[in-house]
C-alpha cells in the first residue's frame, strides 16, 4: 500500500473505530466545513451591498446583477468538471489550488475600482468554488467510512454549509454598514487559514480514478452548463420566449446532447452515465433543487418586500432572518444523528413539508406586519426544513457511490442545486414581473399592490418544495432502505460494456 493510500486508510479507520474522533480528524473536518461555509456565504452575502457598490462605482442595475450572476455562472458551469477533476488529479491538489484562487479573487474584488474588473473577479471566484465545493464533500465522504461515521461527518459539514447559505443576508447586513469593500475582503483571512491548515492536515492522495482526461467531453459539458446558466439568469430581462433566449437554450441543449454522445464513445468518460442509474442519487438531487430553489426565491421575495417596499434597513432584515441561521447551525447536527435511525427520506420529507408550510404562512403578510405573528413562524419552519433536508440529501447523494466517483457525485449534487436554484429563482422573478406588467413603468406602486405581485411567487416557492416532497414520498413508498439506496450504485467496472 502506498503512503498516500495508507494515510487515507488510516483516517478512515480512526473515524470508524470509535465514537470519539482524534483531534486531527476534527481539524480536517473543520477546514473542509469552513471552505463550504465560505461558498454558501458568498452566494447570499452580496445582495444587500449592491446599492452601495452601484453608487460608488457608477454601475447600472443591469451591471450590478452580474456581480451576483457572475458568481453563479462560474460555479454552476464548473461544478461537475471540478468534482470529476478531484477524482482524476487528486482531491488534495485540486482543493488547495482552488482555495488559493478563491482567496486571490476575493482580494482583487475588494481592491478594484472598476465595475468590469469587479464582475470578472466574481466570475473567477465562482469558477474556483466550482472546484472547491465538490472536492470538499468528496474528501469528507472518503475520509469517513459509510455508515454512522459518515452520517455524523456529513451532518456537521451540512450544518456549517447550510449556515453559510442561510446567514448570508445577516452577515451582509452587518458588514455593509462598515463598507461594501469588506464584503469582498472578509473571506480573505479565512481563506488563508483554510489554505495553510489544509496543507497540514489533508492527507496526500493519489488520483482515485484512472484513465485519460476527457478533454472533449469537458469542453462540451462546461460550455453547455455555462450557456444554460447564462440563459436562465438573463431570461427574465430578455424574455423567456424571446428569440434570443430560445436560441441560446437550443445551443445549450445541442452541446449537452453532444456531451452525452461523447461520453458514450470515449474509453475514459468524464462522467460515467451509468451513475444516474442510482435512483437515490437522482432523488437526492431533485430534493436539493426543491430545497435551495424555493429558499433562494423566498429570500428574493422577502428582501424585495421588507427592504425595498416597506423600507426596512439591511440590519433589520438580517436580524429578522436570524432564526433561520441559528436553527440550521444547531439543528443540522441533530438531524445527522437521526439519519442512522430513520434514514434520509423521512427527514427530507419533513424538511420540505416544513419549508412549504412556512412559505404559505407568509401569505398572511400585510402592509404593517407583526414580526412575531407574521414573519417569525416562517423563519422557524424554514430553518427546521433546511436543517433536516440539507444534511440528509448530502448523505443520500453519495450513499453507495464508489470512492473513485465521490467527487463526481458531489459535483452532480451541487450542480443540480446551483442550476436548479437559478431556474427556480428565474421563474419566480418572471411570475412576479408578469403581475406587474400592466403597471406604467416608473409609476408608484403601493405596498398592497406589491403584496399582490409577491403572493404568487410565494405560492410557487411552496409548490417547488412540495414537488420535492412528492418525489421523496415516492421513494419511501417504493420500499427503499434507510440510506435511500435501493441497490449499490453500479461500479465503473460493471459499466464497461455500456
Amino acid at each position: 500500500m502506498s503512503e498516500a493510500n495508507a494515510n487515507t486508510s488510516s483516517s478512515a479507520t480512526d473515524a470508524d473505530s470509535t465514537d470519539r474522533w482524534p483531534a486531527r480528524l476534527w481539524v480536517l473536518l473543520t477546514v473542509l466545513c469552513l471552505a463550504f461555509f465560505l461558498d454558501g456565504l458568498d452566494i447570499t452575502l452580496i445582495g444587500v451591498s449592491l446599492p452601495s457598490i452601484g453608487n460608488e462605482l457608477g454601475m447600472t442595475t443591469a451591471e450590478l446583477q452580474w456581480i451576483v450572476n457572475g458568481y453563479l455562472l462560474g460555479s454552476g458551469g464548473f461544478l461537475l468538471l471540478g468534482g470529476r477533476s478531484a477524482d482524476l488529479f487528486g482531491r488534495r491538489k485540486v482543493f488547495l489550488i482552488s482555495v488559493a484562487v478563491f482567496g486571490l479573487a476575493s482580494l482583487v474584488g475588494g481592491l478594484v475600482d472598476d465595475g468590469f474588473l469587479l464582475i470578472l473577479s466574481r466570475l473567477i471566484k465562482g469558477i474556483a468554488a466550482g472546484f472547491t465545493v465538490p472536492t470538499t464533500l468528496s474528501i469528507v465522504t472518503t475520509t469517513f467510512p459509510e455508515g454512522k461515521a459518515r452520517n455524523r461527518a456529513v451532518a456537521v459539514y451540512g450544518a456549517i454549509g447550510a449556515s453559510g447559505f442561510s446567514s448570508g443576508l445577516i452577515v451582509g447586513g452587518l458588514i455593509t454598514s462598515i463598507g461594501w469593500r469588506w464584503i469582498f475582503l472578509f473571506p480573505v483571512p479565512l481563506t488563508l487559514v483554510v489554505l495553510i491548515v489544509g496543507m497540514l492536515v489533508i492527507p496526500k492522495d493519489r488520483p482515485a480514478a484512472t484513465g485519460r482526461y476527457d478533454i472533449l467531453g469537458a469542453v462540451a459539458l462546461t460550455a453547455s452548463l455555462l450557456l444554460l446558466v447564462y440563459t436562465v439568469v438573463t431570461a427574465p430581462d430578455a424574455g423567456w420566449f424571446s428569440a434570443r433566449t430560445l436560441a441560446l437554450l437550443g445551443v445549450a441543449i445541442v452541446l449537452l446532447a453532444a456531451f452525452v454522445l461523447i461520453e458514450k464513445r470515449v474509453r475514459d468518460p468524464l462522467v460515467r452515465l451509468g451513475i444516474f442509474r442510482s435512483g437515490a442519487l437522482v432523488r437526492a438531487n431533485l430534493s436539493f433543487v426543491a430545497l435551495l430553489g424555493s429558499y433562494f426565491s423566498f429570500q428574493f421575495v422577502i428582501t424585495l418586500y421588507l427592504q425595498d417596499t416597506l423600507k426596512w434597513a439591511p440590519l433589520e432584515l438580517a436580524l429578522a432572518l436570524l432564526p433561520v441561521g441559528l436553527i440550521v447551525a444547531f439543528g443540522a447536527p441533530i438531524a445527522g444523528r437521526w439519519i442512522g435511525r430513520v434514514g434520509t427520506p423521512p427527514l427530507i420529507v419533513l424538511g420540505l413539508l416544513s419549508e412549504a408550510v412556512g412559505f404559505l404562512l407568509l401569505l398572511r403578510l400585510g402592509t404593517h406586519p407583526s414580526y412575531l405573528i407574521d414573519i417569525f413562524p416562517t423563519t422557524v419552519l424554514v430553518g427546521i426544513g433546511f436543517a433536516l433536508t440539507f444534511p440528509a440529501a448530502n448523505v443520500q447523494a453519495v450513499a453507495g457511490v464508489d470512492a473513485q466517483e465521490q467527487g463526481l457525485a458531489a459535483g452532480i449534487l451541487n450542480s443540480s442545486a446551483q442550476i436548479g436554484g437559478a431556474v427556480v429563482l428565474a421563474v419566480t422573478t418572471a411570475i412576479i414581473s408578469a403581475g406587474r406588467a400592466p403597471n406604467t413603468p416608473g409609476a408608484q406602486v403601493s405596498p398592497e399592490e406589491m403584496l399582490g405581485f409577491f403572493r404568487p411567487g410565494l405560492i410557487f416557492c411552496a409548490a417547488v418544495a412540495a414537488a420535492g416532497l412528492v418525489v421523496i414520498v415516492g421513494q419511501m413508498l417504493g420500499g427503499r432502505n434507510k440510506t435511500g439506496q435501493a441497490v449499490p450504485a453500479p461500479t465503473a467496472a460493471s459499466q464497461d460494456s455500456e
